[in-house]
């Protein structure tokens, strides 16, 4: 269950950093709400995956998803580049969230 809490959190985490980047675009209601409403329920789920898992498992993971997430979303919705330093550091980002959770 706490595998599911941090994934969910990792995706509502990406979807705060989309809110935010298009909320500093243009502010409107909707934008505000993605963005304040992504973190909101990341952090909250968050809070509820350490009943099952240790924050030495789940911070890293939660930070290393929410981050590869925001990453590969600025490619592909906001078309930032995609080179191959990116690419190679995005994989090394994935390697060790594989990693942590191997080492359980």
């Amino acid at each position: 269950m706490g595998w599911l809490f941090i994934l969910t959190a990792a995706i509502f985490e990406v979807i705060g950093a989309i809110g935010l980047k298009l909320y500093s675009q243009q502010k409107s209601v909707f934008r505000l709400t993605l963005y304040w409403g992504g973190f909101f329920v990341s952090f909250t789920l968050f809070y509820f995956s350490l009943q099952y898992l240790d924050l030495s498992i789940v911070y890293p993971v939660w930070v290393g998803l929410g981050t590869s997430g925001a990453v590969l979303a600025n490619m592909f919705i906001f078309n930032e580049p995609k080179n191959l330093p990116r690419l190679f550091g995005l994989t090394f980002i994935i390697i060790g969230i594989v990693g942590l959770h191997a080492a359980i």
